[in-house]
């Protein structure tokens, strides 16, 4: 099921933001199955009225706050995808997408999971998970190949990723506009089917 379907207006997707002085969700790996997704609530395509929820989010785990006009243009751009989780009908997560149309040194053209976002109270519960696979069925309904990028501090995310087999491409110091924290990346690729 396609979790976009809309009209409007072509953009560029980028990833747009440093990752420097990000703040990661702590590691603490627990076993999930991917089933675990069920019963965390809903995810849906994000709206311009989740505008707020998304930049309280963003606030409230201490992270970068992109200009409320560039996760807007990410919304309506039909080459990018953005979700909102809700539990008990209040924003908990979101996460989004980026296309590039063009490669850039290791990192090729091609659609890229993008930032993953979970209110703390609402962590370890499968909700990133369950933003994860429905930016993956989306990406995998229009390529063979998700990209993923990831400071290459950020155990938690990593780990989340791991059940999607996603295989080192390559390490670097920047990927497309994305640098990082610690000065190291990793360029991540599944393969779908």
């Amino acid at each position: 099921m396609d979790p976009r379907k809309r009209h409007s207006n072509p953009g560029r997707g980028n990833a747009g933001r440093s990752t420097r002085g990000e703040r990661f969700a702590d590691y603490a790996p627990v076993a999930v199955s991917r089933s675990s997704a069920e019963g965390v609530g809903i995810v849906r395509l994000a709206l311009p009225g989740d505008l707020g929820s998304i930049v309280r989010l963003q606030r409230a785990v201490g992270r970068a706050v992109s200009p409320p006009a560039a996760i807007e243009a990410a919304i309506s751009d039909p080459a990018r995808l953005v979700v909102v989780g809700e539990i008990d009908g209040c924003v908990a997560g979101w996460a989004k997408t980026h296309f590039w149309r063009r490669s850039d040194g290791d990192a090729p053209a091609g659609h890229y999971l993008g930032g993953v976002t979970v209110d703390p109270v609402f962590r370890r519960r499968g909700l990133g998970a369950a933003l994860t696979e429905a930016r993956l069925e989306w990406i995998w309904q229009r390529t063979s190949h998700a990209w993923y990028i990831v400071n290459a501090q950020n155990r938690a995310s990593i780990a989340l990723h791991e059940r999607w087999d996603f295989e080192e491409v390559a390490r670097g110091e920047r990927f497309h506009t994305t640098t990082f924290t610690g000065g190291v990346g990793v360029l991540l690729r599944a393969q779908h089917g």
